[in-house]
């Protein structure tokens, strides 16, 4: 099973509690930066653009405490920049846990396998290695050769010592539907808990503005990644949000039901996006135009945004919004979806080279070939 049954009871009773409190709007993740500093700077990324002296800086274990107690989801996010950078990550990370929390702690797995020691297996805890792929795509996403292996190996020892290990893959344009299956093979074998995916965003600030994926285009892909699925793959994220990145539904953006606090402040209005911040978590929710932001608002910059920042909480809102949304979450938990027309489709697609160059820290290929 993907996720523990005391996670999903933990999940429902939260979300089926604030329902019954009549509220419309309502925190399911946290996403909690602690720092934007990174050992990898990747072509997709939009959070390592800042200047120096804002990327030297963290947020202390007491200032993640205080965000955290304050928005009150019961699940954290932490993301980055590289959390595992951070000096006290392991005391943050005891700190939540003590509260109760389910922790996904995102990381590249780059010195992961060098810090394992300052963790203990928990339930609460899981460490989300970010891997775009197999080892080709996964290296020219994070712009580092070698870096797939690094992070397979760290994944294998956190599996080996009994963590709690799932995987998050950012999909954008030029993914390979039939490498995309062929990695969730390789992952299944390493003994993961369970797989995440999302389409990337196209942030303004990220190195490499060519490789957004527009909506039409990600359903389309998803659509012949996810249909004709194996029995095998786990994944570790709402049934109904693969569906709605396959096109087989549609969801409003609920992002507020992700909200990112970092070293500003609560991020308006969301994971991707800043248009201000505000200082409190109830100032974000109370004082934010919520009806400039998603697809329906007209908005460009969410015009193609399919990210589970904005919806994944949208689904999991629909499950327990009614029966139907729970009979169709458990329907969709355990379909196949089996689909004639996506197989014929990716039967006939031919490997198609990598469309952008890998770009290392450093400079490009070219560049230092010249």
């Amino acid at each position: 099973m993907a996720i523990p049954i005391s996670q999903m009871w933990t999940v429902a009773a939260y979300v089926l509690k604030q329902r019954l409190k009549g509220r419309k709007r309502y925190p399911l993740v946290l996403m909690l930066e602690p720092l934007f500093r990174c050992n990898l700077a990747c072509a997709g990324c939009g959070k390592i653009q800042y200047p120096h002296h804002i990327l030297k800086q963290q947020l202390t274990p007491e200032e993640c405490f205080r965000a955290v107690d304050e928005c009150g989801a019961p699940i954290v996010s932490i993301p980055g920049g590289e959390p595992l950078l951070h000096p006290q990550i392991h005391e943050i990370v005891e700190g939540l846990i003590a509260r109760k929390k389910y922790i996904y702690l995102c990381t590249n797995a780059l010195v992961l396998k060098e810090k394992l020691d300052l963790f203990k297996p928990s339930k609460y805890l899981s460490f989300s290695v970010h891997l775009d792929g197999q080892k080709e795509h996964h290296d020219f996403s994070v712009c580092r050769e070698g870096g797939f292996e690094i992070a397979v190996e760290a994944v294998k020892e956190a599996v080996r010592r009994g963590f709690r290990v799932t995987t998050n893959t950012t999909l954008f344009d030029g993914a390979d539907p039939k490498s995309v299956r062929a990695f969730f093979d390789e992952m299944m074998d390493l003994g993961v808990e369970g797989m995440m995916l999302s389409p990337g965003y196209a942030y303004e600030k990220a190195p490499n503005q060519e490789l957004w994926l527009q909506r039409e285009r990600t359903k389309r892909l998803f659509r012949l990644i996810l249909s004709n699925r194996k029995r095998r793959w786990v994944f570790n994220q709402s049934a109904l949000f693969m569906e709605f990145l396959m096109g087989l539904r549609e969801f409003s953006c609920t992002p507020w039901g992700m909200p990112t606090y970092n070293l500003f402040g609560w991020q308006r209005p969301c994971y991707v996006q800043q248009d201000g911040y505000a200082e409190t978590f109830e100032e974000l929710l109370e004082e934010t135009d919520w009806s400039r932001y998603g697809p329906e608002s007209g908005n460009p910059k969410c015009a193609n945004c399919m990210m589970h920042s904005g919806f994944e909480a949208t689904a999991v809102h629909h499950t327990f919004s009614s029966w139907r949304g729970f009979l169709d979450t458990i329907r969709a938990t355990f379909s196949l979806y089996e689909d004639r027309e996506a197989a014929e489709e990716l039967e006939k697609l031919q490997p198609a080279p990598h469309p952008w160059e890998l770009v290392q820290i450093g400079g490009t290929n070219r560049e230092r070939a010249s």
